[in-house]
């Protein structure tokens, strides 16, 4: 079955085994993702002033897109992307004379019809395959390895955009353990990553980084499974940056959570990207048994 899917700009470059995973791991599961046309970059943020309707533009080109194609529905594998395109359709079915406003605005393009429904692709997995059943495609549980789920913001904030309980989130956690792993729970899930800090402040994500992790590798956690290309990057590489400021600190390896399914069902583990990360995951998945 096909579903297309929206990539944003980042799974083009810095999070390509994010949409590589994301692929193969649908392919496993009987869907092929089909990259929509034409599409645009999401806009990056969502504006947060009720007066600002050009923040909005970006992304309501693409749901043009979706409807042009002729689909009413649309995945998507990044956070940023994910919170950025839902804001704009909440806003958008809320008020009618925003919409005129910008269909009349975008004189050359089609006028949004406000049919589309946007998914995160862990929403897809969680409601629309389940669970249960890919517990049951899951060729090589993961038994004995230790993980740590990290959501981050843009999953779950604003609350009306939020794919779970905003305060207590369920999904990563169902799904650690739907792939027979252990959950290793943490008061800083939920915790921002230092978000765009990042580009001029270096030193407080890499801070950030450390604060959100250290719990977990306390508990014996292995590594911290996420979502978010942003998230990722902090965690990872300002995460790696910050053993050179703590004496002692090693810095937890991150996963997306597609190439953590991807391995549980048993796909190529050539094709995941391992070695574009900062802190290589090899050593503990070798050590647990879940890559040779």
């Amino acid at each position: 079955m096909d579903m297309l899917y929206y990539p944003g700009c980042t799974l083009k470059t810095s999070a390509k085994n994010l949409e590589a995973s994301a692929i193969a791991i649908a392919e496993k599961l009987g869907y092929k993702l089909v990259e929509m046309d034409d599409w645009n970059c999401c806009g990056v943020v969502a504006s947060l002033t009720s007066d600002d309707l050009m923040h909005h533009l970006a992304s309501l080109r693409n749901l043009i897109r979706v409807e042009e194609q002729g689909q009413d529905k649309v995945l998507v594998l990044c956070d940023m992307c994910y919170n950025t395109l839902k804001q704009t359709d909440i806003r958008m079915k809320a008020s009618q004379s925003d919409l005129d406003t910008l269909n009349s605005f975008m004189d050359e393009e089609s006028d949004y019809k406000n049919t589309v429904k946007i998914m995160h692709f862990l929403e897809f997995l969680r409601d629309e395959v389940g669970f249960a059943t890919l517990k049951k495609k899951v060729k090589k549980p993961l038994k004995g390895l230790r993980v740590m789920p990290y959501y981050g913001c843009m999953l779950l904030r604003p609350r009306e955009v939020a794919i779970d309980d905003a305060e207590d989130p369920r999904i990563l956690s169902d799904l650690i353990k739907a792939l027979g792993a252990k959950v290793v729970d943490n008061p800083y899930k939920i915790e921002c990553c230092g978000s765009y800090r990042t580009i001029d402040q270096k030193e407080l994500t890499s801070r950030r980084a450390k604060s959100i992790s250290s719990y977990a590798s306390t508990h014996d956690a292995d590594l911290i499974m996420l979502s978010c290309p942003l998230c990722q990057y902090n965690l990872d590489v300002r995460g790696k940056e910050a053993e050179s400021m703590y004496d002692g600190y090693s810095q937890l390896p991150t996963l997306y959570f597609t190439q953590l399914i991807a391995l549980a069902l048993g796909l190529d583990v050539e094709s995941l990207g391992l070695d574009s990360h900062a802190v290589d995951p090899a050593p503990i998945l070798r050590k647990r048994g879940v890559i040779d």
